[in-house]
């Protein structure tokens, strides 16, 4: 959106670093709008983050600087899931198409009758595999029969994941 005049003037942009880099745990994101709007949003985010830490703030500018540490993320996420998509063909799952995200969704209704949240909490106890019920993006908590896996994960626990599902 910021490479288009008309949208970049009327747009905000707030992304993470951490999903972007594959170092979510790091915690470090960036917003971007016009100028005008920067200067009231960096008012109100004064007072809600003291600092981001120093070092990771020096990773991502360099990480920054090399365009090729971000232009073969797309690639690098497909790869990662198809691997999971191919892993799991064995599974009772229905995988739903996954787009521009690093996030796969599976429906499981077809074999089992519990609610989403009821579900993960069993692969957590069972299987030893975290997932999300979609009914948590709900706010009335909508029962969705689907479940969202994340493959940013690296290659031997997506494949170990996979295994296990492959077993409910």
């Amino acid at each position: 959106m910021a490479r288009h005049p008309a949208l970049a003037e009327r747009s905000v942009i707030v992304s993470s670093f951490g999903k972007t880099y594959h170092v979510t745990g790091w915690r470090v994101g960036y917003c971007m709008a016009p100028a005008a709007l920067m200067d009231e949003i960096r008012k109100v985010h004064q007072f809600m983050v003291f600092s981001a830490d120093t070092p990771m703030q020096y990773a991502f500018a360099a990480a920054l600087n090399n365009p090729q540490s971000y232009l073969g993320l797309a690639d690098f996420y497909q790869q990662k899931r198809d691997l999971l998509a191919n892993a799991l063909q064995a599974s009772r799952f229905e995988l739903l198409p996954s787009d521009g995200s690093f996030f796969m969704l599976a429906r499981f209704n077809s074999f089992s009758q519990e609610s989403d949240n009821d579900f993960a909490v069993r692969l957590i106890r069972e299987a030893k595999v975290a997932t999300i019920p979609l009914s948590a993006f709900y706010s009335d908590g909508t029962n969705t029969g689907i479940i969202r896996l994340s493959f940013s994960k690296d290659n031997d626990t997506l494949l170990e994941g996979a295994r296990r599902l492959c077993q409910v």
